[in-house]
C-alpha cells in the first residue's frame, strides 16, 4: 500500500529509496530500534550479571563516564537517573568481599575510582537544602529513591573492607539522601503487593525493579508471550532473579527475552525494548505528511489494525495502552489507506484535553497534538458519518488547549521529550492542518517566528547543542507551516536551507571515513550516516533515549521537503 504522496516528483529518488529501507526496516525488525540506555544497562549489572555480555555493559557504563563524574545529558536533573543507576552498578560489580576480584578483567581500581567520581557527584547533587530541577521523567519519583536505598547499602556493606578508592565513603554520614518530594512513599506499598500476590498498576511493570527482591519471581505478575515483563529488560530481570522456580516456563521465556535484547549492542540495553507499535506508528507519520511516497508491506497495515483493542495500542508488549501510540497508529492507518474511526480515543478525554492514560500525573502537548491529527485526517478522509459532529468538538477541544499552552516565546515543551523542537514541531503541524478557531493561526505565526528567531550561527536548531534531530523539526515547521503570513516566506525558506545544509554536512562527517559531501545523496549511505552521526537521546523514558529508526524517518522526510522546495538554490 502506498502512502499518499506524488510519486515522480524529479530529484526524489534517492531520497525515496532511503525511506523505503526505513518502512522496510519496521517489518523486518519489528522490536525495533533504539538507542542503549545507561539506567537500564546499569540495573543489568547489578541485577543479572551471569547474563551474557556482563563484561561488556560494565565497559559501557565506564566508557559513558563524563568527565565530571556523571551520566547523561548535560542538565543535572537530566543526569540524575543514569548516574544513581551507573554508580550502584559500580559499587555492585565490587561485591562486598575484603578481597575483590577484578570484574570481567576490569581492574578493581579503575571501577572503584568511576564510582566514587558517581559519589562524589552525587553527594553535591543531593546536598540538604540544594533544589534539583528534575524532569518529568516516567517512575523518576520512584526510581531515585529506590537507587539511593541500594548506593546506601552497599556504601554500608563495603564499610566493614574498603577499598581505597572508596575509603571516603567509609563514613556513615556520609550516605545519600534522597530529594524533596521523593522519599520513596509507594516502594513499600508495591512491595508489599508483590509478596502477597496481589497484582500492581500495569504502568508500573515497566519500572518493576523498584521492588527490589519483592519482585523476584512475583506470581501476580507474568511475562509476556516474548518473555518481556514491561518491556523492559531491567524489569524482567527483577523478576526473573537467579535460578528456577514455580515459573520455569515463563522463566524461559524471560531468560531468551534478555539474551535477545542484550545481542543486540553486545551487551548494553535500551530502556524500553520492544517499541514496534510506537516505531511503526510515528515512522509512516513523518513520511507521510511530508509526502514522501514510499510502499509500506501490507502486513504493517493489518499488524497495526490488529493491536488497536478497545482501549487502542501500548508502545510495543509489555507496555499498557495509551492515547499517543493510538492516536500514532490511526493516523499511520488513514495514511495508509485503511482509515480507522477513532473512536477510542474518547476514553481518554477530560474535561479540557485528552490524558495519555487514565491516572496520567501530567498533561502532553504532544499527545494532544497528535490526537487532533487523529481525529482531523480521518474526518478529512471520510466525513466521518453520524460522529462527525463529536469529532469537530473534540478537535475543537484540542485546538484550544493546545493554544492555550503555548509558551511566552512562541514555543512548545512536553514530558516525553527534552527538546521543545519536538513538541513545538508536534503542536504546530497539528494546528496548521486541523486546527479550528481564529487563534490557531496566530499561535502557528508565533511558533513559526520563535523557529526562525532561535536559528544558531551555523544553521542548526538544539536545546544544548545543534542536532540532525532539532534541525530536521525546524525544517518540518519551516516548510509545512504554510499558512502564516507570506512576509514570512522568504525568511522560512533561507533559515530551511541553511538547516538542511548542516543536516547534510552533519551526515558526512558523522560517517565512515572516506566520505564526502556528495554521498549523503547516496541512497545505500544515508541509512548508514543517520546511524553513525551524533545524535544524542532527547525523548522521554526512565532514561533518555534515541528511537533511531524514527529519528531517521524524521530527518529523511525533512531532506524530502527540502528538495521539494528547492532550498539548495538559496544557499
Amino acid at each position: 500500500m502506498t502512502l499518499d504522496a506524488t510519486p515522480n516528483r524529479a530529484g526524489l529518488v534517492d531520497i525515496v529509496l532511503s525511506a523505503q529501507e526505513i518502512v522496510d526496516a519496521l517489518a523486518e525488525r519489528p522490536w525495533g530500534s533504539s538507542s542503549p540506555s545507561v539506567y537500564e544497562t546499569g540495573r543489568l549489572v547489578s541485577l543479572a550479571p551471569w547474563l551474557t555480555g556482563h563484561g561488556e555493559r560494565l565497559r559501557f557504563l565506564l566508557a559513558e563516564q563524563r568527565t565530571d563524574g556523571g551520566w547523561g545529558l548535560p542538565e543535572h536533573g537530566y543526569a540524575l537517573v543514569p548516574t544513581l543507576s551507573a554508580t550502584e552498578a559500580l559499587l555492585s560489580a565490587l561485591g562486598t568481599g575484603p578481597s575483590p576480584e577484578d570484574p570481567r578483567g576490569i581492574p578493581v581500581a579503575t571501577v572503584a575510582r568511576s564510582a566514587g567520581r558517581g559519589l562524589r557527584l552525587l553527594s553535591e547533587w543531593l546536598a540538604p537544602g540544594r533544589v534539583l530541577d528534575v524532569p518529568d521523567m516516567p517512575a523518576i519519583e520512584h526510581i531515585t529513591p529506590h537507587l539511593i536505598e541500594r548506593i546506601n547499602a552497599r556504601l554500608d556493606a563495603r564499610a566493614i573492607d574498603p577499598i581505597p578508592e572508596l575509603a571516603h565513603w567509609t563514613n556513615p554520614d556520609r550516605r545519600l539522601r534522597a530529594p524533596s518530594g521523593m522519599t520513596g512513599e509507594l516502594l513499600p506499598v508495591v512491595r508489599e503487593l508483590l509478596e502477597r500476590g496481589d497484582p500492581i498498576p500495569v504502568k508500573l511493570l515497566h519500572a518493576l525493579e523498584i521492588a527490589g527482591e519483592s519482585a523476584r519471581g512475583s506470581a501476580s505478575v507474568v511475562p509476556g508471550p516474548s518473555g518481556t515483563v514491561g518491556a523492559s529488560p531491567a524489569a524482567t530481570a527483577a523478576w526473573l532473579g537467579h535460578g528456577t522456580g514455580p515459573h520455569d516456563d515463563a522463566r524461559a521465556r524471560a531468560r531468551r527475552y534478555l539474551e535477545t535484547g542484550v545481542a543486540r549492542h553486545g551487551g548494553p540495553v535500551p530502556v524500553a525494548t520492544p517499541i514496534t507499535e510506537f516505531e511503526r506508528g510515528w515512522v509512516l507519520s513523518w513520511l507521510a505528511r511530508a509526502g514522501v511516497p514510499v510502499t509500506a508491506p501490507p502486513r504493517l497495515a493489518a499488524e497495526l489494525r490488529a493491536v488497536l483493542g478497545p482501549a487502542g495500542t501500548g508502545g510495543g508488549e509489555g507496555l499498557p495502552p495509551d492515547a499517543d501510540t493510538s492516536s500514532g497508529a490511526l493516523y499511520a492507518l488513514s495514511f495508509l489507506g485503511h482509515p480507522y474511526a477513532p473512536d477510542l480515543l474518547w476514553q481518554y478525554e477530560l474535561d479540557t484535553y485528552f490524558c495519555t492514560w487514565q491516572g496520567e500525573n501530567g498533561r502532553s502537548v504532544t499527545t494532544n497534538a497528535h490526537a487532533l491529527e487523529a481525529f482531523g485526517h480521518f474526518l478529512e478522509i471520510t466525513g466521518g458519518g453520524a460522529a462527525a459532529h463529536r469529532y469537530s468538538a473534540s478537535m475543537i477541544k484540542i485546538t484550544s488547549w493546545l493554544c492555550e499552552r503555548q509558551e511566552a516565546d512562541g514555543s512548545w515543551r512536553d514530558r516525553w521529550h527534552a527538546s521543545p523542537y519536538y513538541a513545538t514541531c508536534c503542536a504546530t503541524l497539528a494546528l496548521e492542518r486541523f486546527g479550528s478557531g481564529s487563534g490557531r493561526e496566530r499561535t502557528v505565526e508565533r511558533a513559526v517566528r520563535w523557529v526562525l528567531d532561535s536559528q544558531r550561527t551555523d544553521g542548526a536548531w538544539g536545546r544544548w547543542d545543534g542536532t540532525i534531530e532539532e534541525t530536521a523539526y525546524a525544517v518540518h515547521i519551516l516548510l509545512l507551516a504554510g499558512s502564516v503570513r507570506e512576509s514570512l516566506r522568504d525568511d522560512r525558506l533561507r533559515a530551511a536551507a541553511r538547516g538542511g545544509a548542516f543536516i547534510r554536512s552533519a551526515l558526512v562527517s558523522g560517517s565512515a571515513p572516506g566520505s564526502t559531501a556528495d554521498a549523503v545523496n547516496t541512497p545505500q549511505t544515508i541509512g548508514q550516516m543517520l546511524s553513525n552521526s551524533n545524535n544524542p537521546p532527547l525523548w522521554h523514558d526512565k532514561d533518555t533515549y534515541l528511537p533511531a529508526t524514527i529519528v531517521g524517518a524524521v530527518t529523511v522526510a525533512a531532506l524530502a521537503l527540502l528538495r521539494e522546495y528547492h532550498t539548495e538554490s538559496l544557499m
